[in-house]
C-alpha cells in the first residue's frame, strides 16, 4: 500500500483577484494529487487564502469595505475559481478561521515560553507591498525586487523570533537531506543566503499601526506578522496538534511555492517548526515565474492574465495542458496566446486528437464498431510489440511525475503517441482490410491501437481529466471508474473484445484565428513585430563556419553569473564552452544532450572561464532553446 500524500499550495493573499500565476500553482498541485491517486494513495490537497495584514486593509479601503467584508469577497473568488479549473482540493483554509487563529496563538505561546521570542526596538527598510523588512543585500538597486519601489525607513518596537539560534541546524538539515528543497538550484540559493548571519525575524506589528491581524497571546497591543500567521495554515488545516489528519498526513507533507516566496518557506518555516517542536516537512517544491514580455507576471505590476477567460475561449483541458507542458518546473516560462494556440494545434489537435479519431474511425470501418479479437499468432507474424513501448512509457511517466518533471512526463506520452501513429503508417490497416487472408492481422493491429488509446487516456488523466474520461467513454469503458490507476494501465490486453465503441469525434478542434483575451500594461501587439534579417552572405562565407555536433558530458553554474553555465562537451575532442542558458536549462538536465556548436569561433573569456566555441540556440521572448538534431550521431559530426 503506498504511503499517504499531502500537498499544499501557498495560501493566496487576498489583496487582489486570482490570476494565471495562482492558477498554475494550484493546477500543479491538482496534477500531482491526481498522479498519487493513480498510485492508489490516500491523498490530501490543501489550498486557501491569507487574509490578514496591512495590504488587505489598504485594498479594503480602496473598495470602501471593512476588512472582513473585503476578505470574504476575495476569498470567495479564489474558492469558486478552483472547481472552474477542475481542481479538486480536499480543504480550503482561511487565516480568519477561528480554528486557524487558535493554532497560531498556541504555537506563538509555545515558542514564547521557550524563550525564542523577545521584545526590542528596530529600525530598518520596510516594503509595505511585501509587509516585511529588507536587508541591504536583498534589495536590487536599492529597491524591493518584487515591487520595484524603494522601501521606507521604519523605527518601532516589536517582538522578534530568534531565528539566528537555529541557523546552523537548518544548514545541516538541508545538507543532510538533498531533496528537502528542489529543484537543486533553489536548495543552493537558500544555502547561499545562509552563509551570512541570519537576522532575527520581526513577528509583530503594533496595533497603533495595524489592527487587522491575530493578537499576540502574550501582548494585546500587538498583532502577529502576516507570514508567521500564514505559514501555520499547513498544520492548522490538519487539526494540529491532536487531529487524525495531522497524524496521518503531516509526516509526508510537501509544499509547492513560486520562487518569490522561497525565503519564507525555505528559512522561516522550517525554523518555526523546529522551535515549536513540530517535525519538518518532507519537500519544498519551487517553480519559476510566468513572464509577460520578459517581466514577472504580478498583480502589483499590473500585467496579469485571467485564467477563466483563457479557459472559456480555448477549453479547460487545453489550458491545463499548456501550463503543464510549457513550463519546465523550477525555471521561468513566458506566456503568450500564440504559444498556447501552437500547443493546441500541434500537440492536441494534430497528435492526440488525430490519433484518437483516426483509430476510432478505422475501428468502425473495419471492425463493425467493436473492439476486435486479439490473435497471438498474428501478433508474432506481424512482429508487433506495442506492449513493450506502453510499459516503458508508463515507467518513464511515473519517474518524471515523481520528480516533478511534469513536462518530461508529457513528452514521454507524446513519444508513445508518435509511436502509435508510426505503427498505423507501417501496418496500413486499410491495405489489410482488402485481403481476406489478413483479417486476423487487421483485428490484432486494431486491438493494439485501441489498447494504446486506453493507456494514453489513463496517463493524461492528471493533466486533462475531462479528456481522459471522454476517451474512456468512446472506448466503451466506464469514465467514472479508476481507469487511471497505474496497476490497471500496466495490465496489457485489459480492453474486453466485443466492447462497443462510440463513433469518432474531434477531441480538439484546430484554432485558425487567435483572439487576444488579456490586457497587460507591458504587452505589445505581436502583429506589430517584423522580422529583420541580416545582410546576405555567399556560400563561401557560410562554409567558413564550422558547425559540429557535440555531446554535453558535464555542466555546472558559474558563480555570480545568473545566466551562464560552464559546459564540458565532447565533439571528437573535449572542449569547455560557456553558454548563457542557465535561466532556461538546469545543469542536471543537460548531461548527455546533443547540441550544435560553432567549433571555430575565436576563444573568449567569460566570467573568468575560457570558452572555446559557442552553442547554437533559437532565442525568442521565452529565452534560448538549444538547437539539436533529430537523432543521435557521433560527436564531432559536421553540419553542412
Amino acid at each position: 500500500m503506498p504511503e499517504p500524500f499531502y500537498i499544499t499550495t501557498p495560501i493566496y493573499y487576498v489583496n487582489a483577484r486570482p490570476h494565471l500565476g495562482h492558477a498554475y500553482t494550484t493546477i500543479i498541485a491538482d496534477v500531482i494529487t491526481r498522479f498519487h491517486q493513480m498510485q492508489a494513495a490516500d491523498v490530501f490537497f490543501l489550498t486557501g487564502t491569507d487574509e490578514h495584514g496591512d495590504k488587505v486593509v489598504r485594498a479594503a479601503q480602496k473598495e470602501n469595505l471593512s476588512p472582513r467584508e473585503y476578505v470574504d469577497k476575495i476569498s470567495r473568488l479564489f474558492k469558486e475559481l478552483w472547481p472552474e479549473l477542475n481542481v479538486n482540493n480536499n480543504y480550503f483554509v482561511r487565516t480568519t478561521d477561528a480554528a486557524h487563529m487558535e493554532v497560531v496563538s498556541q504555537i506563538l505561546r509555545k515558542i514564547y515560553d521557550a524563550g525564542d521570542i523577545y521584545f526590542s526596538e528596530y529600525e530598518g527598510q520596510y516594503c509595505f507591498g511585501c509587509e516585511r523588512f529588507y536587508t541591504e543585500r536583498e534589495l536590487v538597486g536599492g529597491k524591493c525586487p518584487d515591487h520595484e519601489v524603494e522601501p521606507e525607513i521604519i523605527k518601532e518596537s516589536n517582538y522578534f523570533f530568534k531565528m539566528s539560534r537555529y541557523q546552523n541546524w537548518l544548514i545541516d538539515h538541508i545538507k543532510q537531506n538533498p531533496g528537502f528543497i528542489r529543484p537543486k538550484r533553489y536548495r543552493n540559493e537558500v544555502l547561499a543566503f545562509l552563509k551570512e548571519p541570519l537576522e532575527d525575524l520581526c513577528i509583530s506589528r503594533p496595533k497603533s499601526r495595524l489592527k487587522w491581524g491575530i493578537t499576540l497571546p502574550f501582548d494585546e497591543n500587538f498583532v502577529t506578522y502576516v507570514w508567521f500567521d500564514a505559514l501555520l495554515n499547513y498544520v492548522s488545516a490538519l487539526g494540529y496538534p491532536d487531529g487524525e489528519r495531522f497524524a496521518k498526513f503531516w509526516p509526508v507533507a510537501q509544499h509547492i511555492v513560486a520562487k518569490d516566496i522561497l525565503k519564507p518557506h525555505g528559512i522561516y518555516w522550517p525554523i518555526m517548526l523546529k522551535a515549536a517542536g513540530i517535525p519538518i516537512y518532507q519537500h519544498l517544491n519551487v517553480h519559476g515565474y510566468w513572464n509577460i514580455e520578459q517581466s514577472k507576471m504580478s498583480k502589483s505590476l499590473g500585467n496579469v492574465v485571467d485564467p477563466l477567460q483563457l479557459r472559456k475561449i480555448y477549453g479547460l483541458d487545453a489550458f491545463r495542458f499548456f501550463l503543464i507542458r510549457e513550463m519546465n518546473f523550477g525555471l521561468d516560462s513566458s506566456f503568450s496566446e500564440t504559444a498556447l494556440v501552437q500547443r493546441i494545434n500541434s500537440d492536441l489537435a494534430n497528435d492526440l486528437g488525430n490519433l484518437f479519431s483516426r483509430i476510432l474511425s478505422m475501428a468502425h470501418k473495419y471492425c463493425i464498431g467493436q473492439v476486435p479479437q486479439f490473435d497471438l499468432q498474428a501478433e508474432r507474424e506481424l512482429g508487433l510489440d506495442l506492449q513493450t513501448g506502453a510499459l516503458e512509457t508508463i515507467d518513464t511517466f511515473e519517474g518524471h511525475m515523481q520528480s516533478f518533471e511534469f513536462h518530461k512526463a508529457l513528452m514521454a506520452v507524446w513519444e508513445f503517441i508518435a509511436r502509435m501513429n508510426k505503427m498505423i503508417d507501417v501496418t496500413a490497416p486499410w491495405v489489410m482490410a482488402k485481403k481476406k487472408s489478413s483479417q486476423k492481422q487487421l483485428a490484432t493491429v486494431m486491438y493494439q491501437l485501441l489498447e494504446g488509446l486506453r493507456i494514453i487516456s489513463g496517463l493524461i488523466y492528471p493533466v486533462m481529466p475531462g479528456t481522459a474520461q471522454k476517451m474512456q467513454k468512446y472506448l466503451g469503458l466506464d469514465p467514472a471508474g479508476p481507469f487511471y490507476h497505474l496497476n490497471q494501465l500496466r495490465n496489457w490486453k485489459a480492453l474486453p473484445s466485443g466492447t462497443h465503441l462510440l463513433k469518432s469525434i474531434v477531441l480538439f478542434p484546430r484554432i485558425e484565428a487567435q483572439k487576444k483575451t488579456f490586457a497587460a500594461s507591458t504587452q505589445k501587439e505581436e502583429d506589430a513585430k517584423s522580422l529583420k534579417f541580416k545582410p546576405e552572405i555567399t556560400i563561401e562565407a557560410f562554409s567558413r563556419i564550422d558547425l559540429r555536433v557535440a555531446t554535453i558530458v558535464q555542466a555546472e553554474p558559474i558563480p555570480k553569473a545568473k545566466k551562464l553555465l560552464k559546459l564540458e562537451v565532447d565533439m571528437g575532442q573535449k572542449r569547455t564552452l560557456v553558454a548563457g542558458i542557465a535561466e532556461r536549462y538546469s545543469a542536471e538536465e543537460l548531461i548527455g544532450k546533443q547540441v550544435i556548436v560553432v567549433a571555430n569561433l575565436k576563444p573568449a573569456k567569460l566570467m573568468g572561464v575560457l570558452s572555446n566555441g559557442m552553442v547554437v540556440a533559437a532565442v525568442d521572448d521565452s529565452g534560448p532553446t538549444l538547437a539539436s538534431i533529430e537523432k543521435k550521431v557521433a560527436p564531432g559530426t559536421p553540419l553542412k
